[in-house]
């Protein structure tokens, strides 16, 4: 495993501090979870600018126009 030092504000901290509290939860172990979910959002987002040529060539220019579809 890896060590990875970050820099955050006295109120971001404040905030993780408390959530880890409440949860029971590491810092670290909600660091990690956040940064993970940040990762997929990320990942999601290219990829639905990859494929967002494809679709609007079948016509599916919105969420609403893709949920049409398959439901």
């Amino acid at each position: 495993m890896t060590t990875l030092t970050i820099r955050i504000d006295d109120e971001l901290h404040s905030e993780l501090r408390a959530l880890a509290a409440r949860t029971g939860k590491r810092k670290s172990e909600l660091a990690r979870e956040a940064l993970r979910r940040q990762l997929a959002l990320t990942r999601f987002e290219d990829l639905g600018q990859r494929l967002a040529p494809f679709a609007e060539a079948r016509g599916w220019l919105t969420d609403e126009d893709v949920f049409a579809e398959v439901s």
